[in-house]
């Protein structure tokens, strides 16, 4: 197990470190080193490292951390492998949270706009979405009809935010469209220092709850036996996920796969689902393939970048169908 987290954490560091070296422009490596540690007198180099690169390297391990954790969040919680902030309409709701404030405020300071104004939209979006999903999952049990309402719920969000594009004007839905795309280059060290805080909350309050998970596992009948308050843990696990998925969606766009996908990859490389491992195992594994992802999506050699969004469904939409044919009861 030990040899396996130093493993993934070596794989971490390495491709940090190649997502910081390749891109559109070829950069030495001396140059980049020099840059890293301050003695690079190039102000082009030190521009392009230094504000563009390492922030972007940074967002891509913190997208993968919270999209990761929120999709092992909502799994343990609905007890349902294919529970995940897009599948279920959480990323639908900060997408629309964020499109009502971007499409329909076009009087409101920019900053309002951007920063905790945005971050706030989206969190408040994914929240009620997520409380509806918790609602109607008290009527119905059933983890197939769940994921149809959750969609549905998606989808109607999805179809508030088509209504808002078509009556936006051209400025704002330029804007907001590229958003959708999502990107990671769109984090700026001031963009940073909100989103960083944000989503190590998030991640304190998952491993504060891993004895909880563990337990939910094996039902919220045998929780409540063991003195565990179900609705607290739910009500801490819904605030996890809405800080960590809102925030992402906020400053990344709506990623999608991600939060689905990894934490069948963490508990498939531990062999494990004790909460305790796969929470750790999918913030590395999670970090690794945006990175990945984002390397992909930068076109090295070239001057033209791929939809970080789209590289994350190609990758993820695969292990989705294998997930489905490997468990046939779904």
């Amino acid at each position: 197990m030990k040899k396996t987290f130093f493993l993934l954490i070596i794989i971490l560091l390495v491709t940090f470190c190649f997502d910081i070296l390749l891109g559109s422009v070829r950069l030495p490596f001396s140059e980049v080193w020099a840059a890293l540690t301050g003695s690079s007198d190039n102000i082009v180099y030190k521009e392009i490292i230094l504000n563009h690169r390492l922030p972007k390297a940074l967002t891509a391990i913190l997208t993968g951390t919270s999209l990761s954790v929120a999709g092992i969040l909502m799994q343990t919680l609905f007890r349902n492998p294919l529970a995940g902030p897009d599948v279920l309409g959480v990323t639908s709701g900060a997408s629309l949270g964020v499109a009502l404030l971007t499409l329909t405020t076009s009087a409101v300071p920019f900053f309002i706009l951007t920063g905790w104004g945005q971050i706030s939209a989206a969190i408040i979006g994914a929240v009620l979405v997520l409380l509806l999903v918790i609602l109607v999952s008290v009527k119905i049990p059933q983890t197939v009809s769940l994921l149809i309402i959750g969609m549905m719920f998606g989808n109607f969000a999805g179809a508030i935010v088509s209504i808002l594009q078509s009556t936006s004007n051209p400025d704002t839905l330029k804007l907001f469209i590229t958003w959708t795309f999502g990107s990671l280059s769109s984090v700026s060290w001031t963009y940073m220092s909100i989103m960083a805080p944000v989503t190590i909350a998030g991640i304190v309050i998952a491993f504060l709850l891993q004895k909880r998970l563990n337990v939910l596992l094996l039902g919220e009948n045998y929780a409540t036996g063991l003195g565990i308050s179900v609705f607290h843990t739910r009500l801490w696990i819904i605030l996890a996920t809405a800080l960590l998925a809102g925030t992402s969606t906020a400053f990344t766009g709506p990623i999608a796969f991600i939060g689905v996908t990894v934490p069948h990859i963490a508990r498939g490389v531990f062999h494990s689902s004790n909460h305790r491992i796969t929470i750790p195992g999918s913030i590395l594994c999670g970090s690794i393939i945006m990175l990945i992802c984002d390397l992909i999506s930068q076109l090295p050699g070239s001057q033209g970048t791929l939809p970080i969004n789209s590289v994350t469904a190609l990758f993820g939409a695969p292990i989705i169908i294998w997930i489905i044919m490997k468990n046939k009861n779904l």
